[in-house]
């Protein structure tokens, strides 16, 4: 508890059993303890359920299970926020952990103010194998883009925060996380909304997660197909994109269709060379910045190409559906 302000760290989870005792050994061992911890766990299939029950048996008082009916995440974030009367609210994720000084950082930026969002730095953990990789790839701005909470060393405002802090009366008044046709893109839909309103969304690097990445290139590929899918909810849902760069994965797809089909209708390999050499650059520029050694490197490079490909794919997906539709299927919760 900080003060007379009460704090509650909410989270969705499904099937998190390999992640979710490290997450929460990290938000109980806060330097500024959370009062509740509420999960909304969506119907898992593993161990994740009986993994939380022994951490309630260790802290009855602070961690909480809750369902979530729904199963996606956007659902699960608004029932958690809404069984809890706490002032502010620590959005988490089962997929990360925490410094320390996390809650206790978060709250000093958010500094007693309303209508302010906080949210800080999110580093990619050094699991072996694809998973080091891809964490490596998320440190380039050519695979991913430019992204302040992985990127900037500078606190400002920005457009959205990884995760986020927020007083919960104005996450209610905001009608909380929307679930999408998609079923992501929560995050970035609310922190539009937020804007929209003329409200505040600020970065400090001080705020420190740590992000396990998915474990496998098909597990990438499935995790952006989704998220190009949920860009495009976004464009429909709001008339515009933040920026022309979730394009270009789009534009990558199309042209190297095109010029694949070029290539085997006429035989001219001219353009589909052009494309793939100037695609090739931008990878081995991934390959040459990220660290790690050589096999990290070469898996950054595959799993950049994934996440374009499935990007790309799932936004061009996204496009082909009506506006009407995306509308008829966002729901609050």
């Amino acid at each position: 508890m900080s003060g007379t302000q009460t704090v509650a760290v909410i989270l969705a989870v499904l099937n998190e059993e390999l992640h979710i005792d490290a997450c929460l050994a990290s938000l109980v061992e806060q330097t500024v303890t959370p009062d509740v911890i509420i999960i909304a766990d969506g119907g898992s299939t593993d161990e994740t359920v009986s993994r939380i029950a022994d951490w309630q048996s260790d802290h009855p008082d602070m961690i909480h299970l809750i369902d979530n009916p729904h199963r996606h995440q956007a659902a699960g974030l608004t029932l958690a926020a809404r069984a809890t009367n706490a002032d502010v609210l620590v959005r988490a994720d089962g997929h990360t952990t925490f410094d320390p000084t996390y809650v206790s950082e978060s709250l000093d930026a958010l500094a007693g103010r309303s209508r302010v969002a906080v949210g800080g730095s999110q580093v990619g953990s050094a699991q072996p194998g694809p998973a080091r990789a891809i964490a490596a790839a998320m440190t380039s701005r050519f695979a991913v883009g430019p992204a302040p909470y992985r990127h900037r060393t500078q606190a400002g405002e920005v457009d959205t925060v990884y995760l986020g802090t927020f007083r919960r009366k104005d996450f209610l008044e905001l009608d909380g996380y929307r679930l999408l046709p998609s079923g992501a893109a929560e995050d970035a839909d609310f922190y539009y909304r937020w804007r929209q309103r003329g409200w505040v969304v600020e970065f400090h690097p001080s705020i420190r997660s740590t992000y396990h990445p998915r474990t496998s290139y098909a597990a990438l590929f499935k995790q952006f197909m989704k998220y190009g899918v949920a860009k495009a909810d976004m464009l429909k849902l709001h008339g515009r994109l933040p920026h022309a760069r979730p394009l270009a994965p789009v534009a990558l797809v199309v042209l190297l269709v095109g010029s694949g089909v070029l290539f085997v209708t006429t035989g001219h390999p001219g353009p589909l060379v052009i494309l793939l050499g100037a695609w090739g650059i931008g990878l081995v520029g991934v390959a040459t910045s990220v660290k790690g050694d050589v096999a990290t490197r070469l898996g950054a490079t595959l799993a950049t190409g994934v996440i374009h490909i499935s990007y790309g794919l799932g936004l061009l997906k996204g496009l082909m559906r009506s506006a009407r539709k995306i509308r008829a299927g966002t729901r609050t919760f």
